[in-house]
């Protein structure tokens, strides 16, 4: 397939655009914009000069990018999202450079969402309809909302949109990822109280070395969001609640700690996140070794390139 303009579309001399995409009515595309291959810019788009569009793009009707917006391969950008470039605007006065805003490789922006400058938006993520987006967004996660929140992560399936919830009912047992599994810990009722306990041998999968505790959380705040090479880790929610999602870069699964006698194995090569924390969330996790800043994987495309064996 070759470029396609369509006769009222207008793009000017110094505009670099990649074979098989189209332009279609009243696209106005400024010199200097980079446009990949096999895009498809829709009606009434007006995109600026410093302006970085991957390949296989679809920006939908109303849409404008202007001076520092990245937009990465793959990438869906529905009608009238709106996209932002200056902290402090002002008519006449122009910042010596705009803040540079990116969507990566596999992100949805939904209809009429509004994204403020500087921000990232990761892979694979998706942004609701009429959310406004004031901090950037994890790997796939799902936000929506005034300011935007989190509220669910995408399945690594990609013809399932959202990840399923697994129940936390009692059980044990492999969740299908990476090794990361549930188990079932003893819990002991009489008058005096509840107790539960986690032995080695029995329940527990390693000696333990280091134990911290996580508390006081708010509730639109995300942790975790990293993956261990070596280290392997067991996660109880002692009090409240909270959602953790594990990754082993081709399967994903989420589920909801909400009792002291339900831990949750992570093994190392395994990305784990933690969110939607209730207030009163007391998450304990025991360690099999000390802390050690070189085990931890931070990137989520570096945990990609680790576990696929591209880096």
């Amino acid at each position: 397939m070759t470029l396609k303009y369509h006769p009222n579309a207008l793009v000017e001399e110094g505009a670099i655009v990649g074979k098989g995409t189209r332009i279609w009515a009243f696209a106005h595309v400024l010199p200097g914009a980079h446009i990949g291959k096999d895009c498809n810019i829709c009606d009434h788009v007006f995109i600026e000069g410093d302006v970085v569009v991957g390949d296989r793009v679809t920006i939908k009707s109303g849409v404008q990018l202007w001076d520092g917006v990245r937009l990465e391969d793959d990438v869906f950008v529905g009608p009238n999202a709106t996209f932002t470039n200056d902290h402090f605007p002002r008519s006449k006065q122009q910042p010596d450079k705009y803040a540079t805003t990116t969507v990566r490789a596999g992100a949805s922006i939904g209809a009429n969402a509004t994204i403020l400058p500087g921000l990232t938006i990761e892979r694979n993520a998706m942004v609701g309809a009429g959310a406004v987006v004031t901090r950037s967004v994890p790997p796939n996660a799902i936000v929506a909302g005034n300011p935007a929140t989190i509220v669910g992560y995408v399945s690594a399936d990609k013809a399932d949109p959202v990840v399923r919830s697994l129940s936390s009912k009692p059980m044990n047992g492999d969740l299908g990822v990476g090794g990361a599994r549930l188990h079932e810990l003893p819990l002991v009722r009489d008058m005096r109280g509840s107790l539960t306990v986690a032995e080695l041998g029995t329940n527990l999968p390693f000696p333990p070395k280091r134990m911290f505790v996580v508390f006081d959380v708010p509730s639109r705040e995300v942790r975790g969001e990293h993956a261990h090479k070596v280290l392997e880790q067991f996660l109880v929610c002692l009090r409240g609640s909270v959602y953790v999602v594990v990754d082993d870069g081709l399967r994903r699964a989420e589920v909801c700690l909400d009792r002291p006698n339900i831990g949750l194995y992570i093994p190392p090569r395994v990305w784990g996140t933690q969110y939607k924390y209730s207030a009163d969330a007391l998450l304990a996790v025991l360690a099999s070794g000390p802390y050690d800043a070189d085990d931890y994987i931070r990137s989520y495309d570096e945990f990609i390139r680790y576990v696929t064996g591209r880096g």
